[in-house]
């Protein structure tokens, strides 16, 4: 080594041992008041209770009727079928007609006409045109024309209210102008 760089080299090695030597100090205090803290601070953490105990409970409506089921609905109609005071009984006994099938949202009248003084109404049901009059039934709950203009159909549903009691709705179907 050349006589230049031993000086320098001397210096470097000094610098060193003096920064590793007050680093060494530092971490000393550090450590001390890290001592310190341990000692002062004590945690409160409250123990956890117990967990509860769970008891089953076996399930007993097991063997009892479900309250939706289709068999118990057709049950309910026919026993209020057979009161005579029940505006669905005679709905229940009597043959279905083909515009029961459908939903009145479903009808359009499209038209009137009257046959040998009667008024009937032509009503369009899946792109087919259907002639009815007072006295028949169409739409599916239990629907009964009771009278026709040349601008509406009136008739009377069977619907049950909020009470679960079968009451009477009347509903009308406006003529339809223009709708193809």
């Amino acid at each position: 080594m050349t006589a230049s760089l031993q000086p320098r080299l001397a210096l470097l090695i000094a610098a060193a041992a003096l920064g590793v030597a007050g680093c060494a100090e530092q971490n000393g205090d550090l450590a001390q008041w890290m001592e310190q803290q341990k000692r002062e601070v004590k945690p409160s953490v409250q123990p956890l209770s117990p967990p509860k105990t769970f008891d089953p409970e076996p399930y007993a409506a097991l063997d009892l009727v479900e309250p939706f089921s289709n068999q118990k609905l057709t049950v309910a109609l026919r026993q209020e079928a057979r009161q005579t005071s029940s505006v669905l009984a005679s709905e229940l006994n009597r043959r279905k007609e083909p515009l029961e099938d459908y939903p009145l949202d479903s009808m359009a009248m499209v038209g009137s006409v009257s046959k040998q003084g009667r008024p009937h109404a032509l009503l369009r049901v899946d792109r087919l045109l259907y002639q009815v009059a007072v006295g028949d039934h169409i739409g599916q709950n239990f629907g009964r024309i009771t009278a026709i203009t040349e601008t509406e159909v009136r008739l009377r549903e069977i619907v049950q209210d909020a009470a679960g009691e079968w009451i009477e709705r009347p509903m009308t179907l406006q003529l339809q102008e223009g709708k193809r």
